[in-house]
């Protein structure tokens, strides 16, 4: 039987795992990440024949860090500094055999909630905070593009934030002022001096406040049925910082339906189920 196999290629980690024609995970493995290039994809290639034993693999789909040209499957992950302008699908195809499919990871995870996370919204909008912020926008379960096919930068807008230390606050981006910088989880080391796990109520309502207003203004442009949100620093906190975002959110919005707001169903494999969505229905 052909499988389809999904590969989440983070900076730290890699995850692997072959998948039924369904999506339903029949092996996988987890490696940490080698610093090399070269180590890395022996790393791939060895935990993809590991999944896959004797069977024929079908298609390959993977989610990685940007920047990255989704079409020519050429990546260049910012938080793997040996990784770059890697031909990455003409390998893996010359490889095994197959088409493979690669995103950045916030469109790919996006991929995992719509095809195995219960959601069907004609318009769906994944949101992760985690170490940056980021997210993936679907239409009709395909990924919006901007110009170019440039992937729109949810966690670099301004907002209006509430907090007792900004001259703390600064994005990794050069801008001072961007949500990514109030509620990521390296923006929350930064500001608060400390990571999200230990911050006080007090801190966390400048959080969820302050990513209340960046839902504000994602609902008003985007106009989404469903906003997902995954990652650690989303996960940790929990439905405390989904309510309390929501709320925010809500009291500020004033022409568009507010959109319901939820957490991940998938959890931490989101990304990796959507290697494999995207290794069983392609990426457009």
């Amino acid at each position: 039987m052909p499988v389809h196999v999904g590969l989440d290629i983070g900076g730290t980690k890699l995850l692997v795992a072959s998948a039924s024609r369904d999506g339903s995970i029949l092996d996988r493995v987890q490696e940490p990440t080698p610093p090399g290039l070269q180590e890395g994809i022996d790393a791939l290639n060895r935990m993809i024949a590991s999944v896959v034993g004797e069977r024929k693999v079908a298609s390959l789909g993977a989610a990685i860090g940007g920047p990255l040209d989704w079409k020519q499957g050429i990546v260049s992950p910012l938080h793997q500094p040996q990784w770059r302008d890697v031909p990455l699908k003409a390998m893996m195809q010359d490889k095994w055999g197959c088409p493979f499919f690669v995103d950045v990871d916030t469109n790919v995870a996006a991929l995992g909630e719509y095809y195995f996370g219960g959601e069907s919204a004609p318009s769906f909008l994944y949101l992760t905070l985690s170490t940056g912020m980021g997210g993936g926008f679907l239409i009709d379960g395909k990924i919006y593009r901007g110009a170019a096919g440039g992937h729109p930068e949810v966690g670099h807008q301004a907002i209006h934030y509430r907090c007792a230390t900004p001259e703390r606050v600064a994005c990794e981006c050069g801008i001072p002022d961007c949500l990514e910088a109030l509620v990521s989880g390296n923006g929350i080391r930064r500001v608060y001096g400390k990571p999200a796990e230990h911050l006080d109520e007090q801190e966390w309502d400048e959080v969820a406040y302050n990513l209340g207003q960046g839902l504000r203004n994602l609902a008003t442009i985007y106009l989404p049925g469903v906003i997902v949100l995954g990652g650690g620093v989303a996960l940790g906190r929990g439905e405390r910082l989904v309510t309390a975002a929501s709320q925010v959110m809500e009291a500020h919005l004033g022409l568009v339906p507010a959109p319901k707001v939820r957490l991940s169903h998938l959890g931490y494999d989101t990304a990796l189920l959507g290697a494999i969505a995207a290794a069983i229905h392609g990426i457009s």
